[in-house]
């Protein structure tokens, strides 16, 4: 009978989730629902000295911003918990035990001290099978000096007592097989005894077995661990439940080599966090992608072509087309770089998609805290003018300004180049002729109506367009110009045009 997909994501609570974590995560989610699977929620807490207060929460919140749902876990409940390693102790001290009984581990007692004086001595040391007999433990020791030992109070570890020479195969769903000799493995760190917790590599292991995960997606950097977790998976005789391990290639630098880092991010301008982070070590606060005006989705279409595509020529893509479409055995064994200008060029494309409506509601939410008031049919058609030239949903308060805010100054390089001689008699004799139409609801019959005139007049039509566009809206910009006569309405206009002929002074 086939398993069941069962997949997780196990962040350490040491911080922010980096970007790559959140690509991680992602494409745990998108396998487990394409196979009608689950997907579990497990917080790695092992290292207490990493622990950082606040980087839970913050990981939930930020996958939930995303849409990323848990079918189990942390703070999700299910049939499995505890889900936070830190509250399964006891779980772990009875698989310890089960490795020392069968000889598969040892308790050693070496100080950090003694370790330090050995790297001295041997250059390259690893606590493997060559040195561990030099050392102090359980297997140069006698078992009631050992007892001793620990009955006094003496800290120590259990190490995993791999034999030399073995060829240990890792099947890889990206690598195919992978075959590593045991030689070059030393003997993991399993277990303290300074605060009664597992290591990553034993806590991992068993919570996968107990979890029934079926195939563990990580990334790339854990390949050297995968054939360590193979030999303890066979030190417990659980072969036949072993997941199916799938690498995923590193992020790379949007420039160079290596790895995305944040000081990338920090030196080229682009977040590497999904959301803002506030360092309660240090205070230190780093930009997210919520924050810098990202739309999730936007954010999933992004990741998820880094390192994956659906094999034809569609780009923007949904969360359901993405589970759809994602085949992980098609995912790049190389690193993906990280191109942090189509990400934004990604969050253009679905801000477009928005209603006018609901991308309103910036605008409106800013001239409020400005004191300010607006119609809301008028702040969607100013929006709606001028989403195109938005990235992102805070542009579109710079956009739209000039609609809800009249211009007291005006571009010093645009009043040179288009207020002419004669623009302040031309403007004044359009004033005249603006105050006897009554059209500005309809862009075009305004539109015809001046131009008509300025036909009859004999006035070069940019000769008075240019300028009026410059007495509008402060600058040369802005969209069609009797479209933002419609949205400021007949007595703005005229507002305007008169404070600029008695303002602008050539």
């Amino acid at each position: 009978m086939e398993r069941k997909v069962r997949v997780r994501f196990a962040p350490s609570p040491t911080g922010a989730l980096h970007i790559g974590g959140v690509r991680t995560c992602l494409y745990n989610y998108l396998f487990a629902k394409q196979h009608g699977g689950e997907l579990i929620f497990r917080i790695e807490d092992t290292d207490s000295q990493r622990f950082v207060p606040g980087a839970e929460e913050y990981i939930i919140e930020a996958l939930t911003w995303l849409g990323i749902k848990f079918d189990e876990g942390v703070s999700f409940g299910g049939n499995y918990g505890p889900y936070r390693q830190s509250e399964r102790k006891d779980i772990y001290k009875k698989y310890v035990q089960q490795l020392l009984d069968a000889g598969k581990a040892y308790i050693a007692f070496d100080t950090p001290e003694e370790l330090d004086e050995k790297r001295k001595q041997i250059a390259n040391f690893q606590y493997d099978t060559t040195t561990r007999m030099q050392m102090t433990n359980s297997l140069t020791l006698s078992a009631e000096e050992v007892e001793q030992r620990i009955a006094s109070g003496e800290q120590y570890v259990v190490r995993f007592k791999i034999e030399a020479g073995e060829d240990v195969v890792v099947n890889d769903l990206i690598r195919g097989e992978v075959c590593i000799n045991s030689s070059i493995l030393d003997d993991k760190v399993l277990y303290k005894s300074a605060d009664n917790l597992p290591t990553y590599h034993l806590a991992n292991i068993v919570d996968d077995h107990l979890m029934q995960v079926s195939h563990v997606i990580r990334g790339e950097e854990w390949l050297p661990s995968a054939p360590l977790h193979v030999l303890l998976y066979r030190a417990f005789g659980w072969e036949d439940t072993m997941p199916q391990f799938v690498h995923l290639s590193l992020l790379l630098k949007p420039d160079g080599n290596g790895k995305l880092s944040k000081r990338d991010g920090d030196r080229l301008g682009f977040p590497v966090f999904p959301l803002e982070w506030h360092d309660p070590k240090t205070g230190d606060v780093s930009s997210g992608y919520r924050e810098s005006g990202y739309l999730p989705e936007a954010v999933i279409n992004f990741l998820a072509l880094l390192g994956w595509n659906p094999g034809n020529d569609q780009e923007v893509l949904s969360m359901d087309e993405l589970i759809k479409l994602f085949n992980i055995e098609k995912c790049s064994k190389s690193g993906a770089k990280f191109d942090y200008e189509k990400g934004k060029h990604f969050n253009h494309i679905y801000l477009q998609q928005k209603s006018n409506a609901e991308l309103a509601q910036v605008v409106l939410d800013k001239l409020a805290e400005l004191g300010l008031e607006a119609d809301a049919t008028k702040v969607e058609m100013a929006v709606a003018a001028m989403k195109e030239r938005a990235t992102f949903t805070k542009d579109l308060w710079d956009l739209c300004r000039f609609f809800f805010v009249a211009p007291k100054e005006f571009n010093e390089k645009d009043v040179q180049k288009r207020w002419k001689e004669n623009t302040p008699t031309l403007l004044n004799d359009l004033l005249q002729f603006l105050e006897t139409i009554d059209c500005f609801d309809n862009v075009e019959q305004t539109e015809e109506t001046v131009k008509a005139w300025c036909e009859e007049k004999g006035y070069g039509l940019g000769n008075v367009m240019n300028p009026f566009r410059l007495t509008l809206v402060g600058e040369m910009k802005g969209p069609h110009m009797f479209t933002i006569t419609q949205i400021l309405g007949k007595d703005e206009v005229l507002r305007r045009l008169q404070y600029a002929l008695d303002t602008i002074v050539k």
